[in-house]
């Protein structure tokens, strides 16, 4: 269900703005992987060059099955006039990006893209260039090292310092209504990103109300200063915990214990899937203490309601952000536990 809502045009927002065309591999009558070949108006505009993207690849790691379907992928995007094939992505800069290098036995985990080992090699193989590695953590959240973190020197929100900066109390239906300050927090954090392509608001607004089941008051942290939103938050729980041995086709039976484990909403596993800070502060002591002020206040809600998670994963931290990975590595989680690689490659 999770992946028609994603692929189908009629379902997915990012249709709106985004041309594609799907292909499967086939061998003896047997579907045997799969590519998206995907044109983003929004990125056409935004980056002002002629780039496209592959994404959705999921097959056995064959030579010639990955070769086939990379092929496949660039042939169309050439006929559209594309002279650059950029990914994995699935299926945009905001989606699940790159495919995955290592992590491979790790707990599988909500947006973020699984693949078998040595997939990447046979990309790269094909003619593609590594681009960008993105990183992911685990952060044991009631772990002795976790709970003993403190805030980037030891600043207290609301006093000292920080004494016009305060935390925002929002409700479940408030963080709805919060759609155009997540999106613009968002895309400041990632503009110096390599391609980033901008979220949109319908994109946004869609992404929340998907989540809106899920999603409980204490995964959302607001950071402001004198009422000016400058940082943000947003952890979700790991749904796919919800079909933990029932199997890709539920029975009755079946989809009764996911409405249960549902309503229950005992997970133990969640991800951050927004962390940023407005580029108005980027660069400042402020920018910097912003990030650290927003995992310490989530540290800090261990336990309390949609927040009980025995680990959190922490990722999409791009491998060239030393900042961002001395606070996590020097504090919180001494190495990455699962990396994600981004490939591109000039067509013709």
């Amino acid at each position: 269900m999770e992946q028609e809502a994603l692929l189908h045009p009629k379902k997915n927002s990012l249709f709106r703005h985004c041309k594609h065309q799907y292909f499967i591999a086939w061998v003896d009558d047997k579907p045997v992987g799969r590519i998206a070949a995907l044109i983003d108006g929004v990125a056409q505009e935004y980056l002002q060059k002629k780039i496209g993207y592959f994404g959705a690849l999921d097959c056995i790691p064959d030579p010639k099955i990955v070769a086939a379907l990379l092929k496949a992928a660039e042939e169309w995007l050439l006929t559209q006039g594309i002279k650059t094939a950029m990914g994995p992505l699935t299926l945009s800069s905001n989606g699940e990006s790159g495919v995955m290098v290592s992590g491979q036995q790790t707990d599988i985990m909500v947006e973020t893209p699984w693949h078998p080992e040595g997939l990447a090699d046979l990309i790269e193989a094909s003619g593609y260039t590594r681009t960008e590695d993105l990183l992911s953590y685990r952060l044991e959240i009631k772990s002795e090292q976790v709970q003993n973190y403190k805030s980037p020197g030891n600043l207290e929100i609301g006093a000292g310092r920080l004494k016009d900066v305060t935390i925002e109390k929002v409700s479940k239906k408030q963080i709805q209504q919060q759609a155009e300050i997540l999106r613009g927090l968002y895309n400041d954090a990632w503009d110096s990103a390599y391609n980033f392509v901008p979220l949109q608001d319908y994109e946004m607004k869609d992404m929340l109300h998907r989540m809106k089941p899920i999603i409980h008051p204490n995964n959302y942290v607001q950071i402001n200063r004198s009422g000016e939103p400058l940082a943000i938050a947003l952890v979700i729980p790991n749904v796919y915990e919800l079909s933990e041995g029932i199997g890709a086709t539920p029975s009755l039976w079946g989809w009764m214990k996911i409405g249960w484990r549902l309503l229950r909403g005992r997970f133990k596993s969640g991800r951050v899937i927004l962390l940023g800070v407005s580029k108005k502060i980027r660069g400042t002591v402020l920018g910097s203490l912003f990030p650290g002020l927003a995992i310490h206040e989530l540290i800090k809600r261990a336990g309390l309601p949609g927040m009980n998670f025995d680990w959190v994963e922490l990722g999409w931290i791009r491998n060239k952000d030393r900042p961002m990975r001395n606070l996590i590595e020097d504090s919180l989680a001494p190495e990455p536990y699962k990396v994600h690689r981004l490939f591109e490659k000039e067509i013709s």
